[in-house]
């Protein structure tokens, strides 16, 4: 009878033949994902909707078949983008796009990632849960924000979301941004989703594809720029989670982004208008 041969993976360590089958699961997984915003990209709406629907059921089946933790907990956190995806189109359908339309969006999402937290047993460090020094997160925070909003306002050139910047229209729009767009997709993003590509690929490979995969996930605004440097700006987010473990500190650089972005700079111009 023939020994079992293993192989080394990237980092040195011995692999074995059914982990690198499931590492392919992974990556085929992956692959549909982009496959769909690649569609979407395209202007094929209705196919690339069918295939994150088929990538959606096929992770359905899948987990509720597989028994080895190591093999459905990648694909059940994967699950999660293309329901996000799902998600984010169709209820723009029903009434007509405002600030607040955010948070039917994104609220609901709060439950499938509760639901996977749960039932994978992420522990509070896992997910970044973590306490850390306020008066050092809120500055790096707008810091990094700030660099990065400027940066996107020149590909997108979005409108503004709220009429003025008046103080209680500034607070509207940061706790929107903040606690449910930011909150909840570096929970996708980087607490569920990055956490399980490390674990499958690796510390710098699960970075480096859940940063690509944040990239393209922005296919919505339909420019490869877009897609390009939000895939930087995920590393950016991606490697200070990695860093700190802290899901406080990249949801509030994720929401202030959003908040210079769709708030500050269309008012005051860029560069806040000093340049």
């Amino acid at each position: 009878m023939e020994a079992e041969i293993r192989q080394p993976d990237a980092s040195g360590h011995e692999v074995m033949p059914e982990y690198r089958h499931h590492k392919t699961l992974v990556t085929v997984t992956l692959c549909f994902i982009v496959l769909a915003e690649l569609l979407l990209y395209s202007g094929w709406m209705k196919y690339g909707m069918w295939v994150h629907v088929l990538v959606l059921i096929g992770l359905g089946m899948a987990t509720m078949r597989l028994s080895e933790s190591d093999v459905y907990r990648p694909l059940q956190a994967l699950m999660l983008l293309p329901l996000l995806r799902l998600v984010n189109i169709s209820m723009p359908v029903f009434y007509e796009m405002t600030l607040y339309s955010y948070i039917f969006i994104y609220a609901p999402l709060l439950i499938p990632v509760y639901l996977v937290a749960v039932h994978q047993k992420y522990t509070a460090a896992q997910l970044g849960l973590t306490r850390g020094n306020l008066k050092v997160i809120i500055p790096v925070s707008i810091i990094i924000a700030l660099a990065i909003a400027e940066g996107e306002y020149y590909i997108i050139r979005p409108g503004y979301l709220i009429p003025d910047l008046s103080f209680w229209n500034m607070l509207k729009l940061s706790l929107v941004m903040i606690l449910f767009i930011g909150l909840v997709e570096e929970l996708i993003f980087r607490s569920i989703v990055q956490t399980r590509l490390e674990e499958t690929y690796g510390l710098f490979y699960g970075l480096m594809i859940t940063s690509l995969m944040f990239g393209i996930m922005h296919s919505g605004y339909g420019t490869v720029y877009e897609m390009m440097f939000t895939s930087l700006a995920g590393l950016v987010v991606g490697y200070l989670f990695q860093v700190t473990r802290n899901l406080p500190l990249i949801a509030l650089t994720h929401g202030m982004v959003n908040v210079f972005l769709f708030g500050v700079i269309p008012h005051l111009g860029p560069g806040l208008g000093l340049l």
